[in-house]
């Protein structure tokens, strides 16, 4: 046979291999996704909660992390599931305040994730503490790859001691029943660098840009199938799918979604969207985009189909509540009560039929390695400190469409209250008693993570309303500084098209009127100030010195409270070295009862909304 013979017969071969000149074939695939997200250090279950099981309120347990494991493992001996876990592991109760993230990566352990984003909140303590979560992640057998594509440490800091990508991978790659499938991680840019704090020194790179450029890479290399574990929230994960081209699956986190129909469980008003929720890429191929809500409480399962060309032909799933077997309901009289033997198995039976449900025991491994921390943190997470005579309510930005404090009674029209926050509000007061020269005390309502229901105050609650380790800084600013940083903290989230934001600010020693309906610099009006000595009221003179005292989060001008930079950067500030949430707990003791603030003491004396709608 000739040369050129041989060439053509190769030539052919090869086009035969591939399915001729068309889209290369492959073997199809189905794959199943189970996924989590957001469980913050929430590894306890959630007493008491209500849940509707065959038409009738049912009160439970619902999620905790050995409940989790338990939903993960039930998937041993299957080939075709990966196990993600799409960020913010970190920050939220007593488990991260003591242990910081090592309870949290023991418990991952016990599920041997496929791969897990860097959420926002892994920067809450810097760069350093990231690296050492990483360490205590990878220093069982799971070894999980933590992901984040547009996220660049500098080499030679704690996330890249020897090369970019010593702790943080771009994306990995899991073979599934022969089948290559890449996963991409993805990093909240703007919320990361505004509201944690990673060293200025680690770049993050455009969300949409870092996505497109490893998919590329991936294509490169042969792998088919992408993945996108985002920590981003559901809306940016539905407007960039739009911008990609070759994506085909997003797994979700950081906006705390539920999706699927829950309108059994009397839930229906916590589901943004379905499960999972369908669009379409640059190219007009399906998406298939799934997040799994917060705290350990649910999980999702998404099932894909590709056919030969590497497509999504289908997708279908489920997100499902975790709930425990102890079952209550209203007596005769109208009280929470166990249920009798019989009512129990009819229980079991509906909840068992219920897809948006999955009743489980808890991991025994799990809760053995949940129990060496537990037994640490028992008697300080029950310890009273006070009292609530009643609810305490959560609001980020007074008039807000979402009620975070919505199953606390007495706080069922919280954000529809001028007033806003109750407990930011007394969160506040409790920075301007530590600090005994300060004028006046600055927080943010994203400072504070949960509502205070009426009733006893503990050690654990107060340290899961304010879960970060900030120290009270004092430093000085002008009254026309306290003015710009007022309207660039909501300037911050508002002229960025979100309706609330974590920054938004509430105030001890000083209070405001607010109208969002005007532009920036025009927002905030009759601003006063309370002198310490006389309770008295003065309007806020812009000339003159006053002293602030906030946590150092936002001391450096971080969550949009630019004009505190400057400040802070001369080195013109006191840190007391008092941590703001003992500040809380001492303000707690001293009062013993805690109630509502008096209403001329609230920093939001009239809110208009950015609709122009004048609160009550």
């Amino acid at each position: 046979m000739s040369a050129s013979a041989v060439l053509v017969t190769a030539l052919i071969t090869l086009l035969t291999s591939c399915g001729g000149m068309g889209a290369h074939k492959g073997a199809s695939l189905e794959l199943t996704i189970a996924h989590i997200n957001d469980h913050h250090s929430h590894l306890e279950p959630i007493p008491d909660q209500i849940v509707r099981i065959g038409g009738i309120d049912t009160q439970l347990e619902l999620g905790g992390f050995a409940r989790v494991t338990s939903a993960f493992r039930s998937y041993e001996g299957r080939d075709n599931v990966l196990r993600l876990h799409a960020g913010d592991a970190s920050t939220g109760t007593v488990y991260y305040t003591l242990f910081k993230g090592q309870a949290d990566a023991d418990m991952m352990n016990t599920i041997c994730f496929d791969a897990m984003a860097v959420g926002n909140h892994e920067f809450d303590d810097g760069d350093a503490q990231l690296k050492g979560f990483i360490e205590h992640l990878h220093a069982g057998h799971c070894k999980t790859p933590v992901l984040s594509a547009n996220v660049h440490p500098q080499v030679g800091t704690p996330l890249a001691p020897q090369t970019a990508h010593d702790y943080i991978q771009p994306y990995a790659i899991k073979t599934i029943r022969g089948v290559r499938v890449g996963i991409v991680g993805i990093t909240i840019k703007r919320k990361t660098q505004a509201s944690s704090s990673p060293l200025p020194s680690t770049a993050f790179e455009d969300e949409t840009s870092a996505t497109q450029r490893t998919i590329n890479q991936l294509k490169a290399h042969g792998v088919r199938h992408i993945v996108l574990l985002t920590h981003q929230g559901y809306g940016a994960d539905k407007a960039m799918a739009a911008k990609l081209t070759d994506v085909d699956v997003i797994i979700g986190g950081d906006s705390h979604t539920l999706l699927g129909d829950f309108s059994a469980q009397g839930r229906l008003a916590l589901s943004a969207g379905p499960y999972p929720t369908r669009v379409v890429n640059r190219d007009g191929k399906p998406v298939c985009i799934g997040q799994a809500w917060e705290f350990s409480k649910a999980m999702g399962e998404l099932n894909v189909s590709f056919n030969a060309e590497g497509e999504v032909t289908s997708c279908t799933g489920q997100a499902s509540l975790i709930i425990g077997d102890s079952f209550k309901r209203k007596d005769a009289s109208g009280q929470w009560a166990a249920v009798d033997t019989f009512t129990h198995q009819q229980i079991k039976a509906a909840a068992a039929a219920e897809a948006s449900l999955k009743m489980l025991a808890e991991d025994a491994v799990a809760l053995n390695v949940l129990r060496t921390y537990s037994s640490q943190t028992e008697q300080m997470q029950k310890e009273p400190i006070g009292e609530a005579s009643q609810a305490l309510c959560l609001v980020r930005t007074p008039g807000e469409s979402f009620n975070a404090s919505r199953d606390v009674v007495g706080c069922e029209n919280a954000n529809q209250r001028a007033h806003g926050s109750d407990v930011a509000q007394i969160a506040a007061q409790s920075f301007l008693r530590t600090s005994l020269r300060a004028d006046l005390a600055l927080h943010n309502a994203g400072g504070v993570r949960l509502p205070v229901p009426a009733g006893t105050i503990t050690m654990g609650q107060a340290f899961a309303l304010l879960p970060f380790t900030n120290m009270l800084i004092e430093l000085p600013a002008t009254g026309e500084q306290i003015a710009s940083v007022l309207e660039d903290a909501v300037s911050n989230y508002l002229d960025a098209g979100r309706p609330s934001g974590g920054g938004h600010p509430y105030a001890a020693g000083l209070r405001w009127h607010l109208d969002m309906s005007q532009p920036k610099g025009r927002r905030f009006s009759q601003l006063e100030v309370k002198d310490r000595q006389s309770g008295m009221w003065f309007a806020l003179e812009p000339t003159r010195m006053y002293t602030v005292v906030t946590h150092e989060f936002l001391a450096k001008g971080q969550s949009g409270y630019a004009s505190f930079k400057p400040i802070y950067d001369s080195g013109n500030y006191i840190n007391t070295h008092f941590l703001y949430t003992q500040a809380f707990v001492d303000y707690v003791r001293a009062h013993g009862k805690l109630e509502r603030p008096a209403p001329a003491d609230y920093s939001h004396q009239a809110v208009t909304t950015p609709a122009g709608v004048v609160l009550d």
